[in-house]
C-alpha cells in the first residue's frame, strides 16, 4: 500500500504526533515493569532472609526440645506447626520466580513494539535505522499458574 506522507505524517502514513506518544507510553510501561521487578526482587530477598533467620531457630528449637524430653511433650508439636507454616509460606514465595519471566517477557514484548515503532513509523535520525529487538515467539514464559504445597528446600 503506498501512503503520501506529509509533513506531520510518518513514512508509513501515521501522524508522527500519534507514533511519538504510543513509543513514550510503551517506554513508560516497560520503565514500570522494570521497577516492579526490582521492588519485587528487593522484597522477596528481604522475605526469604527473614524465614532462613526463623528456620533456623526453629531447627535450633527442635533439636533442643527432642533432647529434653520434658520441653519436647510441650511445644515440640506446636513447632513442627511453626515448620510446616514456614514452609508453605516459603512455597508462596516462590511465585516470584514465575513473576520474574512474565515481567521480563512483557517488557521484552513492550520494548520490541516501541523499537519497531520507531523504525517503522519515525524518520531515521542521525545513528541511522532503528535496532529492533526480537519479540519472543512464545505467547507466555510460564505456564503454571498456581502454587502447591510440598517439600521445601530453603535456599
Amino acid at each position: 500500500m503506498l501512503t503520501t506522507e506529509g509533513p506531520d505524517e510518518s513514512p508509513q502514513g501515521i501522524p508522527l504526533l500519534l507514533a511519538t506518544e504510543l513509543q513514550d507510553h510503551l517506554m513508560t510501561a516497560s520503565n514500570d515493569l522494570e521497577r516492579l521487578q526490582r521492588l519485587l526482587s528487593d522484597t522477596c530477598d528481604s522475605l526469604m532472609q527473614g524465614f532462613h533467620g526463623v528456620a533456623g531457630l526453629l531447627g535450633q528449637s527442635l533439636d533442643d526440645g527432642e533432647r529434653e524430653a520434658d520441653l519436647g511433650t510441650q511445644h515440640l508439636p506446636r513447632l513442627r506447626e511453626a515448620m510446616r507454616l514456614l514452609y508453605t509460606a516459603v512455597t508462596a514465595l516462590q511465585f516470584q520466580d514465575m513473576a520474574s519471566q512474565l515481567i521480563t517477557h512483557t517488557n521484552t514484548r513492550l520494548r520490541s513494539c516501541a523499537d519497531q515503532l520507531a523504525r517503522d513509523a519515525l524518520y531515521d535520525d542521525a545513528d541511522g535505522e532503528a535496532v529492533v529487538e526480537t519479540a519472543p515467539l512464545r505467547p507466555n514464559p510460564v505456564t503454571q499458574d498456581e502454587m502447591d504445597a510440598g517439600s521445601v528446600e530453603l535456599f
